[in-house]
């Protein structure tokens, strides 16, 4: 109100009548105004009130008044009684409605409330012929917290000299404003004048908050003070007009993240597909990595390799090159070996089986050389040298391969080649029983030569000895037949000497050639004494080959095996399962091996270390599994089960079976021993000890282990960091294949829980296999991303104390472990599409592997981690669960972990109060005095749990 701009009477109420007076009158600037005055100094006892007409509050809870007004010195006026005056009263009365008479509110100061008693600056007491000079006093007084929806206001007059000459009514707020990225909206006062009152900021359009919420605070005056948090503008926009704009950044340009920076031009081999980029996409024939910047150019893939140089000594070869001429813009390029072999008359050439030995490996090789053994003698050979970098996997096109041709010279004589093909067969690896020996034939020794592919390789032959062969394939349902036994009589060493050039084939007939999808091929030998050997009337007389010189070029007899992947059985599936063992388990001589120490306890028995000298075999540290005595047959089958699925199996990052012992007592399974024991274990020994790679590369040996079992359709169902076993030079290897007793019999482990009849590790089992007993592939990759969660935090339990029924509801919800400490972004991504909800979209286990090489050969991928006081997942906790509200001081919630020897260094750091405590960062923890990582690591999740438990319950309240 500005009774100022009033253009007719003010019509406020007087009383009594005969007191203020409504008149015209002057402003400073001689502008015509309504005023009162009032100067009934003569009489005594002056009460004279006017009030204001009906005023509404428009949300304000302060309100200004600012009052214009003179005042006469009572010492110019003459003759005037003592009761003259020179101040005056201000009042206020709040009413929701204008109900307001002649007589309510009363006159007097209750019901109204006085907000000041005004007294004047300056009063006026000079006169000339124009009239009273007057001096206009201003003063403005507040008063609040007000709440009704108006007001009046009085003013009270006890005996002065005096006019009103103008009456302003206001109150402040700040205007809206755009700051720091936000806008804030006009934000009014608080109801004291020291009040602050926050308001909320919103991002301008297309602008993203930073860290906190942000806030502005509009004080009593009316202006806003310094914010707090800030709005950047999100990726693809760049501030423009002092930061009160976010515009999309133009075509040919990108910003790849949120941020103050501008938008940057499109790197070479790159551009946009609309304005607003996040990021360059790169023209055709160019790619980028998921490492690499968004800032870096795009690149192709390298070049062919140039200037290669063989040299082949007998059935090994040295193999040089020089680098690409083009390394298509990346320093990343590697090098791949592809082995062909092509003998003669045989068709297209066909890749080298797994026998070939590549060095220092055939996959990845940084320096330009290779060395490769294990070749066929006499065998003509393709060898492709691919050049690939960090890109070559993204192009549709096979990598650029300078390639050789070489042929093998003569292999000594103690070498016999195999080759044998079945059309459309799956090759796996395995061992048979019982075959018929040859009549009148002395058996000096058999044993049996398992191959992966069409090719074997016999060796350790004997000059001058007769030998006997025989093949046969495996299929899902069973056991090919046995080919013809087929005869062959190695050289002895005159003959060899003067047959160099010549080749030592071996022609087999082919009984199992009519097989189709064939899992198993089998090479037996037979070896025989070729001098004490009876050979009248035999039935391999005239079936005994001899080589001589003479021998131009001798027949290879060709057994057809198309490439396929080894497939697992199932050991269960045997009516014996006593067969199985026999077939896929070594059967060791007990007297081969000697107990040294008992190291532990399995579920059937003990495990001990001890030495495995096989005959003609250097000695060898083991790990022995033995099965207590008084066992049943079902405890037996079940104990040796785990041989038969372990025996299947053959990679480096997979615990290998050196054999069984079945036929004394007690009944053992003999493992190579790995020095440092499972991995769980290990890890928190060696406490912070390794640096990332050391456990990116563990957990990429597990990744390839379970990839290898993925190929071979076998399902773990236990995989956790306790079932890795880790050697002296930190290789990670799989074991533990039994979980299928679980199934069945019952146990006190807490960490398996009963469900539909059965026994399921809760927290390492992904949902869909808790739920619905759904085992596969996928949920064994849900598994894997418990274990990286278990590697990166040195071997803490899967979500902590948690009961397994909070693990299993909390999971129905989303909830997914947080990152470990330091553990970096990037793993716990990887983590987290561990733990898709839908199998499905889960990676498989060659993505994994994969994404976990270019980590270790891009090392600053793995330097984001995200620190303590981020937003990170936190548990979600049943009421039921005990929380930090169970105790009543923070020393009752050291004492509850076993940390009570801190509580005089937090109370000294003034973390007295679980507030306090639950905004613990790292920092936090270091400087009151926690120096062991032990110790740090858990305080560290105590405070996740307890910042945990206290945004569920503000949830709640909400």
């Amino acid at each position: 109100m500005d009774s100022t701009t009033a253009t007719a009477e003010l019509g406020w109420t007087i009383y009594p009548s005969l007191g203020w007076e409504e008149v015209s009158g002057y402003d400073e600037n001689m502008n015509t105004i309504r005023t009162y005055q009032v100067c009934n100094v003569f009489n005594s006892s002056q009460n004279n009130w006017v009030r204001t007409k009906y005023i509404r509050r428009r949300g304000a809870q302060r309100i200004h008044v600012e009052m214009k007004f003179s005042v006469r010195d009572c010492s110019s006026i003459p003759n005037i009684p003592g009761s003259c005056k020179e101040t005056f009263n201000l009042y206020y009365f709040e009413s929701d409605s204008d109900t307001a008479t002649k007589v309510f509110p009363a006159w007097m100061e209750n019901p109204w409330i006085k907000v000041d008693t005004i007294a004047a600056d300056e009063s006026f007491s000079q006169v000339d012929l124009g009239g009273r000079v007057m001096k206009i006093n201003r003063e403005v007084r507040s008063f609040g917290p007000v709440s009704r929806n108006g007001f009046y206001l009085a003013f009270q007059d006890y005996g002065a000299c005096m006019s009103l000459i103008a009456v302003r009514v206001f109150f402040r707020k700040c205007p809206r404003v755009v700051r720091n990225g936000a806008v804030f909206p006009e934000t009014l006062s608080g109801a004291e004048s020291t009040s602050l009152v926050a308001a909320r900021g919103t991002c301008i359009p297309n602008g993203e908050e930073v860290d906190v919420p942000i806030k502005l605070y509009c004080n009593g005056d009316g202006e806003w003070l310094v914010p707090i948090g800030r709005c950047m503008c999100k990726a693809g926009h760049e501030a423009v007009e002092n930061g009160t704009i976010c515009r999309a950044c133009s075509s040919g340009f990108f910003k790849p993240s949120q941020g103050d920076q501008q938008c940057l031009q499109c790197p070479m081999n790159s551009r946009t597909t609309n304005e607003g980029a996040t990021n360059c996409v790169c023209r055709n024939g160019y790619y980028r990595t998921d490492s690499d910047p968004a800032q870096m150019p795009c690149t192709t893939v390298p070049s062919a390799p140039q200037r290669v140089i063989s040299s082949v000594n007998e059935t090994s070869l040295r193999l040089e090159w020089s680098p690409p001429r083009e390394s298509g813009g990346r320093e990343d390029v590697v090098y791949n070996i592809i082995c062909k072999s092509c003998g003669s008359g045989r068709g297209a050439c066909t890749r080298c089986g797994d026998n070939v030995q590549f060095v220092p490996r055939q996959l990845g090789l940084t320096e330009p050389r290779v060395h490769i053994s294990d070749l066929l003698a006499h065998t003509q050979y393709t060898f492709e040298i691919q050049a690939v970098n960090g890109v070559s996997d993204q192009s549709p096109y096979s990598p650029q391969f300078a390639s050789v041709n070489i042929t093998t010279n003569q292999a000594a004589p103690s070498v016999v080649s195999i080759m044998h093909q079945v059309s459309r067969t799956v090759i796996t690896l395995s061992h048979t029983q019982g075959w018929n020996k040859p009549t009148n034939m002395a058996e000096l020794n058999s044993s049996v030569l398992r191959s992966q592919t069409n090719t074997a390789v016999v060796r350790g032959l004997k000059p001058g000895t007769i030998y006997v062969f025989q093949v046969r394939a495996r299929t899902v349902a069973g056991f090919g037949r046995f080919s013809g036994k087929m005869y062959f009589q190695t050289m002895t060493e005159e003959e060899y000497n003067s047959s160099l050039q010549e080749k030592l084939p071996l022609i087999i007939g082919s009984a199992a050639a009519g097989f189709v999808f064939l899992v198993a091929v089998i090479v037996l030998v037979i070896v025989c004494n070729r001098r004490g050997s009876d050979r009248t009337d035999s039935e391999y007389t005239d079936k005994l080959q001899h080589y001589t010189s003479g021998h131009s070029e001798a027949p290879i007899f060709s057994f057809q095996v198309s490439p396929g992947m080894k497939i697992y059985i199932d050991p269960f599936t045997y009516e014996d399962p006593n067969e199985a063992v026999r077939e896929f388990a070594k059967e060791i001589d007990m007297s081969c091996v000697k107990i040294e120490q008992v190291i532990g306890a399995g579920e059937f028995g003990e495990v001990c270390s001890g030495n495995l000298r096989l005959p003609g075999k250097r000695e060898i540290l083991v790990a022995i599994k033995t099965l207590k005595s008084g066992y049943t047959e079902k405890q037996r089958r079940d104990f040796l089960s785990e041989a038969s699925i372990m025996g299947q199996f053959d990679h480096p990052n997979i615990i290998h079976l050196e054999g069984v012992v079945t036929k004394s007592s007690p009944v053992m399974i003999i493992t190579e021993f790995m020095e440092n024991g499972s991995l769980d274990s290990f890890l928190r020994q060696n406490d912070g000890q390794f640096t990332v790679i050391q456990l990116v590369g563990m957990l990429r040996g597990i990744a390839a282990g379970m990839k290898y079992l993925c190929d071979m359709n076998y399902v773990h169902r236990d995989l956790a960091a306790r079932n890795i076993l880790v050697n002296s030079n930190l290789v990670c290897k799989v074991s533990d294949f039994g979980l299928s007793r679980f199934l069945e019999d019952d146990t006190s482990d807490p960490t398996y829980t009963s469900a539909l009849g059965g026994k399921i590790p809760i927290r390492w089992t992904a949902p869909e296999a808790i739920q619905y007993r759904k085992f596969t592939s996928s949920s064994d990759v849900w598994s894997y991303g418990i274990v990286m969660w278990e590697v990166m935090s040195y071997g803490e339990r899967p979500y902590w104390d948690m009961s397994n029924q909070d693990v299993i509801n909390a999971i129905e919800q989303d909830y997914r472990l947080p990152p470990p400490m330091d553990c970096p972004n990037a793993l716990h991504q990887l983590m987290l599409d561990c733990w898709q909800k839908d199998r499905n979209n889960r990676p498989k286990f060659g993505q994994i592997v994969n994404t976990l090489d270019k980590m270790i050969r891009n090392p600053n991928s793995l330097k984001a981690t995200t620190p303590l006081s981020s937003g990170m997942h936190l548990p979600l906790l049943d009421r039921s669960t005990p929380d930090f509200s169970s105790f009543n001081s923070v020393d009752e919630w050291l004492d509850a972990i076993k940390m009570g020897q801190y509580k005089e260094n937090f109370a000294n750091e003034d973390f007295t109060s679980f507030d306090a405590v639950s905004q613990m960062t790292m920092d936090d923890i270091l400087r009151v005095g926690v120096t062991l990582a032990g110790h740090q690591k858990k305080i560290f999740n105590s405070v996740q749990m307890m910042r945990a438990q206290m945004n569920q319950i503000q949830s709640v309240e909400v």
